[in-house]
């Protein structure tokens, strides 16, 4: 989360929360890290974490899609997180946090197949066999004729001939 931007909607009611992650997760590249009930007044802030530009979009058109279903209280946008406001953020009152899953460790590859290998130096002329390559032809192959082109030079150059 540090360097990321945080994006809070405040709305009254649960609906209108809704109305506005919704409109914001879908209007921008943001990232819904829950919401939080305030203690009294119906008081519902959803908390969303991304770039800067993306927030501002998210935050905007999540305010104007709750405004339309009930009461925006507050927004605000802070650019660039400190390292230490975490704990405020990711708070045991926020709800919708799921928690990341560990890693699964990697099953390692054991490779069924094994081909033996020899050493070239180790080898004899004498035990390799026989093989030719299409370097080892001495025939070239037959050359074309080349066929010469005559050119009719009497005609009359395109354009000729036109009005002007």
């Amino acid at each position: 989360m540090p360097g990321q931007s945080l994006g809070l909607i405040e709305t009254v009611g649960l609906a209108a929360a809704i109305e506005a992650a919704d409109a914001a997760i879908k209007s921008a590249h943001v990232t819904l890290i829950g919401y939080e009930l305030t203690q009294g007044g119906g008081m519902v802030t959803v908390k969303l974490e991304g770039e800067i530009g993306a927030i501002n979009a998210g935050v905007a058109a999540g305010v104007m899609a709750a405004s339309k279903v009930g009461t925006v209280y507050a927004h605000k946008v802070i650019a660039r997180t400190a390292q230490h406001i975490e704990c405020m953020i990711y708070s045991a009152d926020t709800l919708g946090i799921t928690a990341a899953e560990p890693e699964a460790e990697p099953v390692p590859f054991e490779n069924p197949l094994t081909i033996p290998v020899r050493n070239v130096e180790e080898l004899n002329v004498e035990e390799t066999p026989d093989q030719s390559t299409c370097m080892d032809f001495s025939e070239e192959a037959p050359k074309k004729e080349q066929s010469t082109v005559t050119v009719n030079n009497s005609q009359k150059p395109r354009g000729a001939g036109r009005r002007k």
